[in-house]
């Protein structure tokens, strides 16, 4: 199976050469790999135009949009930018964080994950980060979920899904909407990708809401926005930002935010929502 690489890229020299020595020490090698230099003000499109010299399936692409980094928005549209430099003759599109080492079966372990059930729609492993000298799980989420730093997707479902949504969430939806759609999602706890920037390191403080606001628009609702958010918060050792989270919502629910789902999607996934809670709970 073949797969296309994009890695959105914003001041990332200290971490893409290690990321892309990584990706270069697959033993499967992408068809092609495109890294989205994104109004950086380092030398990070210096760092992967030198890369891109010595593997020809790695291309640079340089565009210019907001410096602030706002969680999903700047992400994904860097991600669309990439995309569109690509064709289609693909069977697995990759999005990629700049700051992650892969581990050299990453793809292989991927891919065969995907040629054993042709009901798999994503695939990927888990994000550690480094503690007391230790590479520890970063464990911000359950274990059923793809961390948006490595996102593996069948075309067949990345095009049902309506590719990725430039919005705080889109990590969630995704997964959602496949589900929605009948697709699995495999999470392969063999393949431990270091990461190294703490998720959020680089969020502005005008980001603070956009969690809530994520809530909102995958139409949880406030009880299940509530039960999520106190969650989080938690895990994140950060109890106030159950504060933001509420606020976030109550602010996109009063200002009518466009909904990243349709109602009926909306339906399923607080169907799907409060099955995982209950789940838990018994």
């Amino acid at each position: 199976m073949k797969y296309y690489v994009i890695i959105p890229a914003y001041n990332e020299a200290a971490s893409i050469g290690v990321m892309l020595d990584s990706l270069a020490g697959q033993t499967v090698l992408p068809a092609k790999a495109v890294v989205v230099n994104d109004n950086s003000a380092d030398s990070t499109a210096d760092i992967v135009s030198e890369y891109a010299k010595k593997y020809p399936w790695l291309t640079l692409v340089n565009k210019q949009s907001e410096a602030a980094h706002m969680p999903g928005s700047k992400v994904i549209n860097a991600f669309n930018a990439g995309y569109e430099q690509l064709d289609e003759d693909y069977d697995i599109i990759v999005k990629l964080d700049a700051d992650l080492i892969l581990p050299p079966d990453y793809f292989e372990v991927v891919i065969n994950a995907f040629k054993e059930d042709d009901k798999t729609g994503m695939a990927g492993g888990f994000a550690y980060i480094e503690k007391n000298g230790d590479w520890v799980l970063e464990s911000l989420t359950d274990d059923d979920h793809i961390r948006g730093a490595f996102k593996a997707y069948r075309k067949a479902c990345f095009l049902q899904i309506g590719k990725l949504r430039p919005a705080m969430g889109w990590d969630t939806v995704d997964e959602l909407l496949s589900k929605y759609y009948g697709w699995k999602v495999v999470t392969l706890k063999q393949l431990k990708v270091k990461h190294l920037k703490p998720t959020g390191a680089s969020y502005t403080k005008a980001a603070r809401y956009k969690q809530g606001e994520a809530f909102y628009t995958l139409g949880y609702g406030l009880t299940i926005t509530a039960i999520a958010g106190a969650k989080l918060a938690m895990r994140k050792k950060k109890p106030l930002l159950f504060i933001d989270y509420i606020n976030g919502y109550l602010k996109a629910n009063r200002e009518h935010k466009p909904m990243l789902v349709t109602p009926q999607q909306a339906a399923f996934i607080k169907q799907y929502r409060w099955k995982k809670i209950k789940q838990k709970l018994f």
